[in-house]
């Protein structure tokens, strides 16, 4: 429930009254640092789990150390496709060209709240597949530094599904960017 006088004298009277009021900058801002940061936060995960087995894993076996560390590159390129993003949508924000404090009358503020929503979902989007990918990436690497040392013949087979795992990311970045597509500041104010 938005109303165009704040209850307080700082708008935040509660977190309905803080969110509704919050520039579309800061959305989009938060847009940007979400999708990178849960990227990073997603490829920690799944190379904490792939590296605690595969370490532990080699003990028995220390020939499947080098080969298994491409499990911990696919997790790595989690992270890469939050930073994409976060490049991606960080060109997208464009400051208006009248630097005065209030914006003008004839402004679009569709336009203008359309690109920080949007963008924002873009963010959260790509960091929250970014998570469900490191994750899987790493529970399936582990599966595949604990076979390997069991039995060598299993290490291509469960790659196959590591590899299916990590494109769990691509979809996500590939959805982010056909979300931030149509994402544009208003610079100036419309014609009329």
């Amino acid at each position: 429930m938005s109303s165009a006088v704040c209850q307080s004298e700082f708008c935040n009277q509660g977190w309905s009254e803080v969110l509704t009021h919050m520039s579309p900058y800061g959305y989009a801002s938060f847009g940007v640092a979400f999708g990178l940061g849960l990227s990073v936060v997603g490829a920690a995960w799944g190379i904490w789990l792939t590296g605690s087995s595969l370490v532990g894993a080699s003990v028995k076996a220390p020939r499947i150390r080098s080969k298994n560390l491409i499990s911990v590159i696919f997790c790595e390129a989690t992270a890469i496709y939050g930073v994409i993003m976060a490049i991606i949508l960080a060109n997208k924000i464009k400051k208006p060209e009248d630097t005065g404090f209030y914006l003008d009358q004839n402004w679009d503020y569709a336009g203008y709240y359309y690109a920080g929503y949007g963008m924002f979902s873009a963010g959260l989007s790509v960091g929250l597949t970014n998570i469900a990918s490191g994750i899987s990436v790493g529970i399936a690497g582990s599966s595949c530094a604990i076979a390997d040392a069991q039995d060598a013949s299993l290490f291509v087979k469960i790659l196959i599904v590591e590899i299916f795992a990590s494109a769990l990311g691509i979809f996500g970045i590939i959805v982010g960017i056909i979300q931030s597509n149509a994402c544009t500041f208003p610079i100036a104010a419309m014609e009329g």
